[in-house]
């Protein structure tokens, strides 16, 4: 059975110190936070606010991931809970684009290997493949 995509909820997981489900209260894009905290070893805090941006998510080697624009970090995230706040950075609560259909994209990658497994949204202005934008077409010219 191929390995599915990964998401917050099966990557940040507690450690094994701690129960499995020591976490299964906390939605999934707060999981990266307590995850973070962990591993930090020290408190750190999501922010409280939101910001009038928007990112788009996509499939980074098997993983849905969220680049934050103002420090470039990214982070682990899951269409269950379509947001993100930059762990390094802070910046505020963002929302996140997934496709209208992640069942179909995430089944399309299955026949590859994990770490070929890359998506981007069409719409991404970050896509590499995306096609240019068509030049407008300046009408007719004038004649001197």
């Amino acid at each position: 059975m191929p390995i599915a995509v990964v998401r917050a909820e099966t990557f940040y997981t507690p450690p094994p110190s701690m129960p499995p489900d020591a976490w299964a209260d906390v939605p999934a894009a707060e999981l990266v936070w307590r995850w973070y905290e962990t591993r930090m070893g020290r408190r750190v805090v999501p922010p409280a606010e939101t910001v009038d941006e928007t990112y788009y998510a996509r499939i980074n080697q098997n993983r849905w991931l969220a680049d934050c624009t103002s420090c470039g970090s990214a982070a682990v995230v899951s269409p269950t809970d379509p947001r993100y706040a930059c762990t390094e950075c802070q910046w505020g609560w963002c929302a996140l684009i997934f496709p209208a259909d992640i069942a179909a994209v995430e089944a399309a990658l299955l026949p590859l290997k994990p770490a070929l497994r890359n998506w981007w949204n069409d719409d991404d202005p970050n896509n590499p493949n995306r096609p240019p934008d068509p030049v407008p077409d300046p009408g007719p010219m004038e004649e001197l």
